[in-house]
């Protein structure tokens, strides 16, 4: 996360020792993470094509690709890229996250480089990176533009960026905010802020005005007994992708 609320970064901080808990509060996270690695993986099979191949295959080598992941929380997404051969990167401002990836990491023996960091200070530090990916973090950003116009200034020309995230709307309320936390309790009450959900057409235009163009968007909805699928409807969970282009 990056320019978060102080509570919002307390929330997650609370959790940190949860991250690989698979029956915890990060449950979702993990029943998510499936649909979420094959996405990216998608994304980057669009703009580095001789990565993953023009059609899916069962493990795509992503050696040679510098791999940022932002909010990275305990290291869900950074793991699997990691073990397909991605140089990862794995970012978050919530210190015992990082340090619940690191030590996770190292059990797996997968070189990670963790930091503790935000995306506009590593934006600074001039790093660049083939792909950048905030899964479930934009909405917890307080200032947008800034977030996104760091993660224009890391992407690479040819790049891609990835953005999984909610959809300001009745449906996303509903099941996102007041179902999840205080009906099914499967996440802290107090996680999401619905006023900082992003509307589809509003990340588009925001991106755009980074000089970056998401072409691609996809819903994903809950699939009882095996996680979450996608499907066509943007009206509650959803991802896009795009690069300079």
């Amino acid at each position: 996360m990056t320019t978060a609320d102080q509570t919002e970064i307390d929330n997650f901080a609370a959790l940190s020792d949860q991250w690989w808990d698979q029956k915890g509060p990060m449950a979702p996270l993990h029943a998510f993470t499936p649909v979420r690695i094959d996405y990216i993986l998608q994304a980057i099979g669009r703009f580095f094509p001789m990565k993953t191949g023009a059609k899916p295959i069962a493990k795509p080598s992503l050696a040679g690709l510098k791999i940022l992941d932002i909010g990275c929380g305990g290291g869900l997404l950074a793991e699997p890229l990691a073990r397909l051969g991605a140089e990862v990167t794995g970012i978050d401002v919530t210190a015992p996250a990082i340090s619940a990836a690191r030590t996770h990491a190292e059990s797996m023996q997968l070189a990670i480089d963790y930091q503790v960091i935000t995306a506009e200070d590593l934006a600074a530090s001039g790093a660049k990176f083939d792909v950048i990916y905030a899964s479930e973090v934009i909405e917890h950003v307080a200032d947008r533009p800034l977030f996104i116009t760091a993660i224009a200034t890391m992407l690479a020309p040819d790049g891609v960026v990835v953005i999984t995230t909610i959809n300001r709307s009745l449906p996303a309320l509903v099941f996102a905010k007041f179902a999840l936390e205080y009906i099914v309790r499967l996440v802290p009450a107090g996680t999401h802020d619905p006023r900082k959900f992003v509307r589809p057409a509003e990340l588009r235009a925001e991106f755009a005005a980074a000089g970056i163009a998401l072409d691609d968007m996809t819903g994903f909805a809950p699939c009882p007994g095996s996680g979450f699928m996608p499907i066509g409807s943007l009206a509650i969970n959803y991802a896009a992708s795009g690069g300079f282009r």
